[in-house]
């Protein structure tokens, strides 16, 4: 599998470590920057290129996820789902390594340098990486609003529920 790193000055610690670790696991990692510290850099810029190239490979069908780095993680977060066909997932623990494979099928997590250990991320990055989608039916159904939404802009119909045809419907 391909693993696409992109982070900030925030992150490129954690990044650079998971080069290595990453390697040693079997992954090819693909260093998307930046390279050197900079306090000033810009995290969309190395971020959406790692998020681009998850996006183009799945679409290839290759086997590619990413990782996106920075100080909380949101930025980057944020700057990964722009990219049509990412649906990056904020991680911040085991669980929600877990829960962001499984019922979402997240391509691209993002993680916070400053908010754990190297030891903590490199354990979130690895059950991202090793979790497979669930394939639920309810799962695929709301990936494919999503993804259905991001094409053509539409929402999607509202449940009987929400326009009052709902069980909560008392009658009164």
């Amino acid at each position: 599998m391909r693993v696409h790193l992109g982070s900030d000055h925030a992150g490129l610690e954690l990044k650079d470590h998971l080069l290595n670790w990453l390697a040693d696991h079997g992954y090819e990692a693909v260093d998307h920057g930046p390279f050197v510290f900079d306090a000033v850099d810009d995290y969309p810029v190395f971020c959406l290129r790692a998020a681009e190239a998850v996006a183009a490979e799945q679409a290839e069908g290759a086997d590619s996820l990413g990782v996106v780095i920075g100080g909380s993680g949101n930025g980057e977060q944020m700057a990964a789902n722009k990219v049509i066909g990412v649906r990056a997932a904020l991680v911040w623990s085991e669980a929600t390594a877990t829960l962001a494979r499984e019922h979402n099928d997240a391509n691209v997590i993002s993680v916070g340098g400053r908010q754990h250990s190297l030891e903590d991320m490199t354990r979130f990055v690895e059950v991202f990486l090793s979790t497979p989608f669930s394939d639920e039916e309810r799962h695929v159904r709301r990936i494919a609003q999503m993804g259905d939404y991001e094409v053509t802009r539409e929402l999607p119909p509202l449940p009987a529920s929400a326009l009052g045809g709902g069980s909560s419907d008392t009658g009164a």
